[in-house]
């Protein structure tokens, strides 16, 4: 058997793996970069999430007594 053979008979499922991993991120990378599916920022308005909320004034509650 050539080197060549002996070669892709070991290592074609790294081979494979490696180029199809490498060509998904490619072509994540060259979609997400698309100019057509890009949203402008003046139609991006997020909603308020709960963090965004203003804090709650605390009402007054009287302390518990501390004698028995």
């Amino acid at each position: 058997m050539s080197k060549l053979r002996t070669f892709w008979h070991r290592y074609k499922v790294l081979l494979v793996t490696g180029a199809g991993l490498g060509l998904v991120h490619w072509g994540w990378y060259s979609i997400k970069s698309s100019p057509l599916l890009q949203q402008k920022r003046e139609a991006c308005v997020p909603e308020p999430g709960l963090a965004a909320r203003p804090p709650r004034e605390r009402e007054a509650q009287p302390e518990p007594s501390r004698s028995r």
